[in-house]
């Protein structure tokens, strides 16, 4: 980010300028006491427009008034035009380019063209006063249209910038707004998980409770499935406050649409479906391949979930993006410590006639799914071609427990 340094609210280098410019005046104006009509009252003069042209970008109306008073005073003197006189010329470059108001920098020019014609009244002849006017109208003209041009400019950079701004705002208000619309998702699916490991506990408990006399051994390993069970749900709840208490505001809605169990798009996928989505994704026309490496060991049902969200969403991109008849290789690998998942396609295929359904938010949503497990997520092109996408998900310390029917 680029640190833009300020004295009084204003850029430090506008000031240098101007501080510039208005010694340069002051010079001038030391230089007309001691070789121009006036002497140090024309030196006073010009010292005053040097004084007010320090201004002239906060207050550009002001500044070209006083500095037109100024001049008066050296026409009514008769000190005829000075070197300093330039100070009139960046006025009016002032008031056109920064006034707030076009009207202003027109009276300005108005002014300036009754002054061009006061300042040539001091010629002693008709065709010195007809050439001085052209030279000063031409001048005066010239710098008045430079200002002009140089303020549509600046308006035009001043809109495009405001434009750029307000994008930037409305892509942040989408990002959040898909943000909230994916861990409220995620809550749902979460919700299911925990919704069935209570179910189970119910189960198991009723179970150990008539199997008590019976069967100890039997009952005993009922209670056991019951804590691990528990301590699973009390987990997945965890992350399930922990999705909601970041969502905020937008959370809060989701937080309603929770007791879903019964729609249908939000019932418990499990790792088993997974051939079944690839057949899918194979049948609409991308050429899929998949290897496991590893033990797939018991991983907990909210973890098994991200693993499908993120394969069906990566399938999702590659059919968006690489087109129909892409190669997409899948790796899934398992270690002790995390599970990786590894979808690469080789960016080859056509593009789709009708844009593939989502199951949810692209990377972003991945990435928030990933983030809820711990996880992480690299994704960028490839320097063959197509894309890839890798996520790291660790498992839990404890592995999950095989439910046990009562």
């Amino acid at each position: 980010m680029t640190v833009r340094r300020t004295v009084f609210g204003r850029p430090l280098r506008g000031v240098a300028f101007d501080v510039a410019v208005a010694l340069l005046v002051v010079l001038v104006s030391l230089a007309a006491a001691v070789s121009q009509p006036g002497g140090w009252a024309a030196t006073a003069v010009g010292v005053g427009m040097a004084v007010a042209l320090l201004f002239r970008r906060t207050h550009p109306s002001a500044v070209t008034v006083a500095v037109a008073v100024l001049a008066l005073i050296q026409v009514i003197a008769r000190w005829g035009p000075l070197i300093y006189d330039v100070a009139v010329l960046i006025a009016l470059y002032s008031v056109v380019k920064y006034g707030r108001r076009l009207r202003d920098g027109v009276l300005a020019g108005a002014v300036a063209a009754v002054g061009v014609l006061l300042a040539a009244a001091q010629t002693p002849n008709v065709i010195q006063w007809w050439v001085t006017a052209l030279w000063y109208a031409l001048v005066t003209g010239a710098v008045w249209l430079v200002a002009l041009n140089v303020r549509t400019r600046r308006l035009y950079v001043l809109s495009l910038e405001e434009r750029a701004t307000t994008l930037e705002r409305e892509r942040e208000a989408e990002s959040r707004a898909a943000v909230a619309e994916e861990r409220t998702r995620i809550a749902r699916e979460l919700h299911d998980v925990v919704a069935h490991s209570m179910a189970v506990m119910i189960v198991q408990a009723d179970g150990a409770r008539f199997m008590l006399d019976r069967d100890p051994a039997q009952a005993r390993t009922a209670v056991k499935v019951v804590a691990d069970t528990g301590r699973q749900a009390l987990e997945e709840m965890r992350r399930l406050v922990g999705v909601l208490r970041d969502a905020g505001p937008a959370g809060g809605e989701g937080a309603d649409g929770l007791a879903v169990a019964a729609d249908p798009e939000h019932r418990r996928l499990a790792l088993a479906e997974l051939p079944d989505l690839l057949a899918r994704f194979d049948d609409a026309g991308l050429h899929v391949r998949s290897t496991v490496t590893g033990a797939p060991p018991a991983l907990p049902p909210g973890l098994e979930l991200t693993v499908y969200r993120v394969v069906q969403e990566a399938l999702t991109n590659a059919l968006k993006h690489a087109g129909v008849g892409a190669g997409v290789e899948i790796v899934l690998s398992y270690t002790a410590e995390a599970v990786v998942v590894r979808v690469v396609d080789d960016g080859r295929g056509r593009p789709l006639v009708s844009p593939a359904p989502s199951g949810g938010h692209g990377l972003l949503g991945m990435r928030e799914r990933v983030t809820v497990y711990d996880g992480s997520l690299t994704a960028g092109p490839r320097l063959t071609g197509g894309w890839q996408v890798e996520v790291r998900l660790p498992l839990p310390s404890e592995p999950a427990t095989e439910v046990i029917a009562a």
